[in-house]
C-alpha cells in the first residue's frame, strides 16, 4: 500500500496526532500558536516521506530526524516529537522501517527494502517536499536580514499606533487598507 494514499485511514489516534492534538499543551503564547501553524505546513503523508527519505542515508532516532528536518528548514520549520513518533510507529507497522539494535538506550530505526521501493516510487512528491523545506529556508534568511527587521518593526509600529487609535474615521481606515494591498502588489511583483 502507499503512503500517499493512507492518509483516508488513519485510526482516530493518528488524526488526532496529524491536527497537533496533543501538541496544543506543548508550546504555549504566540509562539506555540505560530509553531503550530508550521506544522501544518506538511501533511502526514509528507512527514512519513522526508523520514523515509532521511532514513534512506543512514539510520536514525526520532531526535535526529526531527533534526534533519529542521536544518533542511534551517530552523523554520520543526516537525514535534507528537508528530515524528506516531509517523515512525506506523511506518514500522507497514514494514516500510524497522528498529535496529544499537549502544544506546534510544530506539533508532532503518530503511527497509520495501521503505526503498516506496521512496523510489515517491520521488517527485519528495522533490516538491525537499523544495518546500529549503525554500522556508530560504524565507527564514531573508526575513532575519537587519534591514527586513527594521522595516517589518517600523510597519507593525505604523500600523498598530493608527488602528489603535479608537475615533479612526472610516475613511482613514479604507486608506490603510488599500495601502496595505497596494504594498502587498507591489512585492509580489517586484
Amino acid at each position: 500500500m502507499r503512503i500517499h494514499h493512507l492518509h483516508h485511514g488513519f485510526c482516530a489516534k493518528h488524526e488526532r496526532h496529524e491536527r497537533g492534538g496533543h501538541g496544543h499543551h506543548e508550546h504555549g503564547g504566540m509562539e506555540g500558536k505560530a509553531r503550530m501553524r508550521r506544522e501544518r505546513l506538511f501533511d502526514a503523508n509528507d512527514i512519513r516521506l522526508l523520514i523515509l527519505h532521511f532514513l534512506s542515508s543512514n539510520a536514525a532516532h526520532g531526535y535526529e530526524l526531527i533534526k534533519s528536518i529542521e536544518a533542511t528548514a534551517k530552523g523554520e520549520y520543526v516537525p514535534s516529537p507528537g508528530i515524528i513518533y506516531p509517523n515512525l510507529s506506523l511506518l514500522e507497522e507497514m514494514g516500510f522501517i524497522a528498529a535496529v539494535q544499537n549502544d544506546s538506550s534510544k530506539k533508532a530505526w532503518m530503511l527497509t527494502e520495501e521503505g526503498r521501493a516506496e521512496l523510489a516510487a515517491q520521488q517527485e512528491h519528495l522533490g516538491h517536499i525537499i523544495a518546500k523545506l529549503e525554500s522556508l529556508g530560504v524565507l527564514g534568511d531573508n526575513r532575519r536580514l537587519p534591514e527586513i527587521q527594521r522595516a517589518i518593526h517600523n510597519f507593525k509600529m505604523a500600523l498598530n499606533t493608527k488602528l489603535g487609535q479608537s475615533d479612526l474615521p472610516k475613511e482613514t481606515l479604507y486608506k490603510i487598507i488599500d495601502t496595505l494591498d497596494q504594498a502587498a502588489k507591489d512585492i509580489e511583483r517586484s
